[in-house]
């Protein structure tokens, strides 16, 4: 479900959340609104990971971010979901990044949310490229919502975006 922001005339806030934010609602005051988000986490040795329908693929080990939306029930409650996930390395595989953050290998890094806007497919396609198409992008025309990146050049490319986007 990608779109455009619809306060153009605005910039966006960009939240970051870390492992030390132990409590969504401390960093976001209404976390039930939703908007964007960015998951950073680190796979730390080449895993095997079977991935839905698009079946089982080896992923480098490295950082890597998952861009996502939260504007249905419950809001930046799926990227707190996703986030628990990687703290608890068990649990329910439902979406394509539930393959990845459900592993033991894998680690929470920081997350950005951007509250009430949707430039989730924007900033999936202005991030690098994946090591799987098709990955978290089966409701929409992006290659990959899964990028292999560099952790500091994820919120420069966040702010670098937000800043760009002058029409919905």
């Amino acid at each position: 479900m990608c779109g455009s922001d619809d306060h153009a005339d605005e910039t966006p806030r960009v939240v970051r959340y870390g492992p030390d934010d132990d409590d969504l609602e401390h960093v976001v005051d209404d976390p039930a609104s939703g908007g964007t988000y960015v998951l950073v986490f680190d796979l730390a040795t080449p895993t095997s990971v079977e991935v839905g329908a698009l079946g089982t693929h080896e992923f480098p080990a490295g950082e890597y971010a998952y861009v996502g939306s939260a504007f249905g029930a419950g809001g930046f409650g799926r990227a707190e979901r996703h986030r628990r996930k990687l703290d608890e390395a068990s649990g329910t595989v439902h979406w394509h990044v539930d393959a990845l953050t459900t592993r033991p290998e894998t680690s929470f890094v920081v997350a950005y949310l951007l509250p009430d806007v949707d430039l989730e497919c924007v900033l999936a396609r202005r991030l690098p490229a994946g090591p799987l198409d098709g990955f978290g992008s089966s409701d929409c025309d992006c290659r990959s919502h899964l990028s292999s990146v560099d952790g500091e050049g994820v919120e420069r490319t966040i702010r670098t975006t937000i800043g760009s986007v002058d029409s919905p």
